[in-house]
């Protein structure tokens, strides 16, 4: 079987239409239409798929992003829809599977948000992933996002799976905080899966982007014919910085992850010596058997802390050299928020750190110094 790197370098090799080796920036926003006169099809009679591999407005695809949709299908084990940030890709499942009612647990803020919109326009019920699921209904909807922000803790999909299908409902996982290698949701009975491709796949701090996967085609048929109408297909600038992201994805993803696992080990082993750190948040200190079956190949690179109080948390930030103090993750760059900055929902005794790909041991002797020091 080819490599993750290898894919995200040659899969789509096939869909160049120049000699370059790295794929140009399309600035174009129309496209010819075929020279030969006998192809021309009117778009009332043109095919569902009609849409791809057919360039004719960048709002509907243009070269880039196709080229991101197969790349991204080399690793991410299904159909994939790309559009201009996660939060789109979360609107847009949202419009597909039409709920009535939707169980969503803890998890970003935005997608809250969003899941809000549809309360105050249509009506759509919301329940807790912890409630009783009997008030769901055939085509309902269960989000849940695992490893979940902003602490990474670590849900078994394969019992909300059940429970969800039990009652004919659909589950979305968010796997943004753990994209493949490490998780991939549907070996545990995912119907689709959604990332921030801003995060991890983008990986640099400059794009924003996000994704739904899907097993079957004609629901990524459907999705794209959605998105012409959401106004949400990702820009070719964005396309072109998330195919460069792409080509060194693996390489920086594992890092990452093995640079988060030194660092909770590194907190937890010396907690002792920080009286300010109350606690570290990471899937790799729950005991469940789930976390390393979904899991096998490392932890998410992102973990949280608290601490005992929130002028301290103000002010840790401050006292760091390698970590700006910012919101987002996934970046080659770490970064330390005070998370209650930008998520309402949160103590503010909180900071989340997304650690990037930095020397460990220069991360873990400016955490030392600024958990030593005289805040």
């Amino acid at each position: 079987m080819t490599g993750i790197s290898t894919n995200l370098i040659h899969s789509a090799d096939k869909l160049s239409r120049v000699s370059d080796v790295i794929p140009p920036i399309n600035v174009t926003t129309t496209f010819k239409y075929n020279e030969d006169y006998n192809k021309l099809v009117t778009a009332k009679d043109s095919p569902k798929d009609g849409i791809i591999g057919n360039h004719i407005y960048s709002r509907l695809s243009h070269p880039n992003s196709e080229t991101v949709e197969k790349l991204l299908e080399s690793i991410l084990d299904g159909n994939v829809v790309v559009y201009n940030s996660g939060l789109a890709a979360f609107f847009a499942a949202l419009t597909y599977f039409n709920p009535k009612t939707i169980a969503i647990g803890r998890g970003y803020h935005g997608c809250h948000g969003i899941a809000d919109l549809f309360t105050r326009i249509k009506g759509l019920k919301q329940i807790a992933l912890e409630d009783d699921f009997s008030v769901l209904e055939k085509g309902d909807l269960v989000c849940l996002e695992t490893p979940v922000n902003p602490d990474g803790k670590v849900f078994d999909i394969q019992h909300y799976a059940a429970k969800a299908h039990e009652k004919g409902a659909f589950l979305l996982v968010d796997s943004t905080f753990a994209p493949p290698p490490l998780q991939h949701p549907f070996e545990w009975g995912a119907d689709i899966i959604m990332h921030s491709a801003t995060k991890y796949l983008g990986g640099h701090s400059d794009l924003l982007a996000g994704c739904l996967v899907t097993k079957d085609i004609n629901v990524k048929n459907q999705l794209v014919e959605d998105r012409i109408y959401l106004a949400t297909n990702i820009g070719n600038l964005e396309s072109y910085l998330l195919i460069r992201s792409l080509r060194t994805y693996e390489l920086r993803l594992l890092q990452q992850s093995k640079n988060a696992d030194e660092i909770v080990k590194f907190l937890v082993s010396n907690k002792h010596k920080y009286p300010h750190l109350a606690k570290v948040y990471h899937g790799s200190l729950q005991s469940e058997d789930y976390v390393k079956r979904q899991l096998p190949n490392g932890g998410s690179p992102v973990l949280s802390i608290d601490v005992d109080s929130e002028e301290y948390a103000k002010r840790l930030p401050s006292k760091l050299k390698y970590f700006h103090h910012a919101t987002s993750l996934g970046g080659v760059e770490s970064l330390i928020e005070w998370r209650a900055l930008s998520d309402p929902t949160v103590h503010p005794t909180l900071l989340r750190i997304s650690v990037g790909i930095e020397n460990i041991e220069d991360l873990k002797s400016d955490l030392d110094q600024a958990f030593s020091s005289d805040i």
